[in-house]
């Protein structure tokens, strides 16, 4: 196996920010408590191809419900290289949960964007049997696979990223 990519956590600061303006009711101290419980990613067994991202909190989602989570890492990523990240396969067969951007994209420059390269991740329950679903803080609900990818010969690209949705394209 090729060793390409290290987690981290973002800082505290960026992780304040982040969590405030997707929970504004919440405070300091709460962003503080969940910061100080996020697990960095990793496999479940020798085999595995997917790293298991957990919930920093505990979230409940009936159908049609969403939630944005701030994950709380990042991840530095060789060049040629991409992670690619889906919904736990157990949550998305009992409760149909969905990624909102149906695959998340992480490129290797996103570490090096203003926001740290924050990861969020929202997902909605879209089962259609009347699941609700209930995620445990500390429990895997996402899981980011690595991916190795090309460019075209004639392609010279030089502009570098700073951002997360739609910076690419500007």
């Amino acid at each position: 196996m090729k060793r390409i990519a290290k987690f981290h956590k973002v800082s505290l600061e960026q992780f304040t920010k982040d969590w405030s303006d997707t929970f504004s009711d919440s405070n300091e101290q709460k962003a503080k408590e969940v910061y100080e419980q996020i697990r960095l990613p990793q496999r479940a067994t020798a085999g595995s191809a997917g790293y298991d991202f957990y919930s920093p909190i505990t979230f409940t989602l009936a159908p049609g419900e969403t939630i944005k989570i701030p994950t709380g890492i990042r991840v530095e990523i060789e060049d040629g290289w991409v992670l690619k990240c889906y919904p736990r396969s157990g949550l998305g067969f009992k409760y149909r949960l969905q990624l909102n951007n149906t695959v998340g994209i992480i490129d290797s420059d996103y570490f090096y964007s203003d926001n740290e390269g924050h990861m969020f991740a929202k997902i909605t329950n879209d089962s259609n049997e009347s699941k609700t679903a209930v995620v445990e803080s500390g429990t895997g609900f996402m899981q980011g696979i690595f991916v190795e990818y090309g460019i075209t010969y004639d392609d010279e690209v030089m502009e570098k990223r700073n951002g997360g949705f739609g910076s690419t394209t500007k």
